[in-house]
């Protein structure tokens, strides 16, 4: 990567990780406000993703409005605005999106409902489990902290190590830059990280930590390989260019919304079971 391009990645960079730390660490309810942002561009984009698509032909507006509302309602529920029962609504808004097609007169009317769907599902669903983690937080640093920094130090280190040592492709058929030993240190390196925070910063939790790196890991990069497999299969670079040097929503967070439902549920496991 030329210097000038890791110069706008790495100031890009810094300028995201504020954003996104600063906003759980401030509280959770500016972590909504700041991830609502995030979750409706992400929508946007992965619906985008489809536009010149000869098959798919979604109602991006549709999709968006409802994952909006279901997002919000999750969230009520989580803060405890509103009543456990209010998480019925979530059955016949996926309904309506549902019934849209009746009218639309479209050729593969199952392909653009799992469409519209899965986007809600891959999008809105793991933006609101960082808010419900962090709403349930009682450690000295969040857990949806630790989450973020354990997946961009396997993202960080993968790449630095796959460009010093990278020989061995990982899954050339969908991403040719990655390597095994670039995925192998970043796997080390962020289990050596999990170990710090445990050991360090949140201290006397040294196996939840570790054992989060060990999930967070693969699960990071089969992430980043999945939104691979969609750009790839669509013959699209990027996501998106609202980030310099980074692209999209999707593509800086293609990591996480793999990871985050795993983390959450181990989380959920091993502090509230």
């Amino acid at each position: 990567m030329p210097l000038g391009n890791l110069a706008t990645r790495s100031i890009t960079g810094v300028i995201f990780g504020t954003v996104v730390i600063g906003s759980i660490l401030w509280n959770p309810y500016a972590q909504a406000l700041v991830f609502s942002v995030f979750m409706v561009l992400g929508l946007i984009e992965f619906y985008r993703l489809f536009k010149n698509d000869p098959i798919v032909k979604v109602s991006s507006e549709i999709g968006i409005f409802i994952g909006l509302f279901i997002f919000a309602l999750l969230i009520g529920i989580s803060a405890k605005v509103l009543p456990i029962i209010s998480i019925t609504f979530i059955f016949p808004l996926f309904f309506t999106l549902i019934l849209n097609e009746l009218w639309k007169r479209k050729e593969h009317p199952i392909i653009n409902i799992s469409v519209l769907v899965f986007g809600i599902i891959y999008v809105v669903v793991p933006f609101y489990l960082t808010i419900d983690l962090n709403l349930r937080n009682t450690s000295y640093m969040p857990a949806v902290v630790g989450m973020f920094l354990l997946i961009w130090t396997n993202d960080s280190f993968a790449y630095f190590s796959g460009r010093l040592f990278g020989k061995t492709k990982l899954f050339e058929r969908i991403s040719p830059k990655k390597t095994w030993e670039g995925t192998v240190g970043g796997i080390i390196f962020t289990l050596i990280f999990g170990y710090i925070i445990g050991a360090f910063i949140n201290q006397g939790e040294e196996i939840f930590w570790v054992v989060s790196a060990v999930i967070i890991a693969p699960c990071a990069i089969y992430g980043d390989l999945l939104e691979s497999l969609f750009k790839r299969s669509l013959n699209i670079k990027d996501s998106g260019n609202i980030l310099p040097g980074h692209g999209g929503i999707l593509d800086r967070f293609d990591a996480a919304l793999f990871a985050i439902p795993f983390f959450y549920c181990w989380s959920m496991i091993y502090h509230y079971w």
